[in-house]
């Protein structure tokens, strides 16, 4: 814009001072006789090197006398100020300027003849050719540079967002521990990088205790809870069976006995939060773990008269705690064939759907699950609407959570009204090559 304006400026002020001139030069050969004005003219136009000049010489009535300006031009008004008009408008031929425009007067000479004078300037041409040229110099190391740079600059923050992004991936899957990556140059990402690690410090501390609340009642409140029922049982033995007070105790130590069941159920949905636990993990066949869930699960689906299907492809290696992988299957299963009518169908299966991803699921006949209620079986304690008088303590599902969640395995629902399919995808191992594969 700068240079812009400088090559506006530059060019009407030199138009101005041909203005200027082309005026002088009307006053000056006014006052000569028509021989010495022809000289002049003449002269004037042979000796010029940086501008041209041309001129015209006309009677009273426009008609053509002397010089290269054949024909008085069309619109050009007499004893006024120079116009800009195009060349070809003025003079035309072999010795036509290379210019576009020209600047051209005319005014009467004291005999009544009409004298036009046109005047173009190279320096004008030149000097703005000299502006454009910096123009666009000015624009290809402006621009080309800033884009370059702009781009080498924007790297080091791209790179660091995502740095951040990979950091909050665990914390997103419930590892509070991990915080956002701060460098030492101190600008506005690492300000809130600050302020997000400092608000999990606090979010880590708060969660922290209200988990050691949780987990000091219930392990406060398990053992007044074993003396009453262990009082129960002494109580229970003494009574005989005709005794009315004996089903009574019974169904006080059955009731004690499912309120201990679920102090033992947080217990261990706390235990398996702790993700210290990944140290130990190994690689464990997903094919093998499924058979072993369906060989403890076929005779309590063969007792409730369901069909128990297994679909199983080998090879499948994740790495995994086998243990607590095997009772989140068999939470899975045991949920379905729980919740799967007379005569239905219980399917659990597992397949590679990508080459470093595997699915495990478990399919049944049952009422199914409602859409707005999939998220929040997985929580502690939900029960369904339907489900409400179903044997259990609603932690079962919490449970397979949080072993998926350990185990970074994504959990999936699908399917209602007959029938669910629950899911877990599950990372794969690198392949390796087994003695058996050998």
């Amino acid at each position: 814009m700068l240079l812009g304006y400088i090559y506006w400026e530059t060019l009407h002020y030199l138009e101005t001072r041909t203005d200027m001139q082309l005026k002088q030069q009307v006053t000056y050969l006014r006052g000569l006789d028509q021989e010495h004005m022809l000289v002049a003219l003449n002269d004037y136009v042979i000796l010029e090197r940086t501008n041209y000049n041309a001129w015209g010489l006309f009677d009273a009535n426009k008609k053509w006398q002397y010089g290269d300006v054949l024909q008085f031009p069309a619109g050009l008004k007499i004893d006024s100020d120079s116009v800009r008009m195009p060349t070809e408008q003025v003079i035309s031929g072999p010795f036509a300027p290379a210019t576009s425009k020209l600047s051209v007067i005319a005014a009467h000479l004291p005999g009544g003849q009409i004298l036009v004078l046109a005047h173009t300037t190279r320096i004008a041409a030149r000097v703005g050719n000299i502006i454009s040229h910096a123009v666009w110099w000015g624009v290809s190391f402006t621009l080309v540079p800033g884009l370059i740079g702009g781009l080498i600059l924007n790297r080091g923050p791209r790179r660091r967002i995502r740095q951040i992004e990979s950091a909050t991936h665990p914390i997103m899957r419930g590892d509070l521990r991990q915080r956002l990556p701060v460098s030492n140059r101190g600008d506005e990402l690492d300000r809130l990088a600050a302020i997000v690690n400092d608000m999990l410090d606090q979010i880590e501390r708060l969660m922290g205790e209200v988990k050691g609340v949780c987990d000091n009642i219930a392990h406060d409140l398990r053992t007044p809870l074993t003396r009453l029922r262990s009082q129960l049982y002494r109580v229970q033995q003494e009574l005989n069976e005709q005794d009315p007070h004996a089903s009574l105790i019974e169904r006080c130590a059955s009731d004690v006995d499912e309120v201990l069941a679920r102090f033992r159920a947080l217990l261990r949905i706390s235990e398996l939060e702790d993700r210290r636990r990944r140290e130990g993990f190994v690689d464990v066949d997903l094919g093998e773990t499924l058979e072993r869930v369906y060989e403890l699960y076929a005779p309590l689906a063969e007792d409730q008269q369901l069909q128990f299907e297994l679909e199983s492809e080998p090879g499948l290696i994740v790495q995994a705690d086998p243990d607590l992988l095997f009772e989140a299957v068999g939470n899975l299963v045991g949920n379905a064939i729980k919740f799967t009518p007379v005569g239905g169908r219980v399917g659990l299966m597992v397949q590679r759907i990508a080459p470093d991803l595997a699915h495990i699921e478990v399919a049944d006949s049952g009422p199914g699950i409602p859409e707005e209620q999939r998220h929040a079986v997985w929580q502690r304690f939900y029960r369904g609407e339907g489900n409400r008088d179903a044997s259990g303590h609603g932690l079962g599902l919490s449970i397979v959570a949080a072993i998926a969640k350990l185990h970074d395995f994504e959990l999936s629902i699908d399917g209602h009204g007959p029938g669910t399919r629950m899911g877990m995808n599950c990372p794969l191992q690198p392949h390796r090559e087994t003695p058996e594969t050998a």
